[in-house]
């Protein structure tokens, strides 16, 4: 059963839990995002405890978070966590499922990975950065997460196991959808990424049917660049 979010339980009076509740209230939910077990789960799932402790009080701030290193060199590298409107819209949208496996490219601190296990059967998270493979592990583990494995990989080049997938989330955004990723759909599967160039990128959302790939893009949005995907020619006459 899905509890109310002005709940007592849910919301002790602490600044965290506070905190918390004003992102829900005055981020997250003006966002779209409408379903009661989304909104139920970004109550419960602590997203301050897969913050870098340097970035801790940012953790509820409308904003990516960097994960290592300098924050600009972060960014542009793809090594942050996702704001967290964009992780709940995406998740909404999405509308994943307890049977279903899910695929997400880019673990970073294993937030988005955690939030997605406790709605599907199993997630398979690939990173390509060791440091934040291990940190995605290790907060996965103490957050009491047995459904996610995060393996270090690039899943942009290499060849990913397990599949197929009914659901693949990007947690980052890419200049196009990728064709080697779509074949890794179920028939019925739903991929998400945000797509584009700046300022504006667009969320997109394809569900495979067959050999057809129907494609949505609802809603605007940015979010740094996952590495090694490709990008469009810079040449110009």
């Amino acid at each position: 059963m899905t509890l109310p979010l002005n709940s007592s339980f849910l919301y002790p009076h602490d600044p965290i839990s506070q905190a918390r509740y004003n992102m829900i209230e005055q981020q997250i939910r003006p966002w779209n995002v409408y379903d009661a077990d989304v909104l139920s789960l970004l109550a419960h799932v602590r997203r301050e405890d897969f913050v870098p402790a340097a970035y801790r009080s940012l953790a509820f701030m409308d904003m990516e978070i960097p994960l290592r290193g300098e924050p600009e060199e972060a960014l542009r590298g793809g090594q942050c966590m996702l704001s967290p409107k964009v992780e709940a819209r995406l998740l909404n949208d999405l509308k994943v499922q307890k049977h279903e496996r899910v695929l997400e490219i880019g673990a970073g601190s294993g937030f988005m990975a955690a939030l997605l296990a406790h709605c599907a059967d199993q997630v398979v998270s690939l990173e390509i950065v060791p440091e934040l493979a291990d940190m995605a592990r290790e907060n996965l583990q103490r957050a009491g997460i047995a459904n996610a494995a995060v393996r270090l990989g690039d899943g942009a080049r290499d060849a990913v196991p397990d599949g197929p997938f009914d659901v693949i989330v990007l947690s980052g955004s890419v200049a196009a959808v990728p064709p080697e990723l779509l074949a890794l759909l179920r028939d019925g599967g739903r991929l998400a990424a945000i797509v584009g160039q700046e300022p504006v990128m667009r969320a997109t959302f394809v569900r495979r049917s067959g050999e057809r790939f129907e494609t949505t893009r609802p809603w605007d949005t940015n979010a740094a660049r996952l590495v090694h995907f490709p990008e469009p020619s810079s040449f110009k006459f």
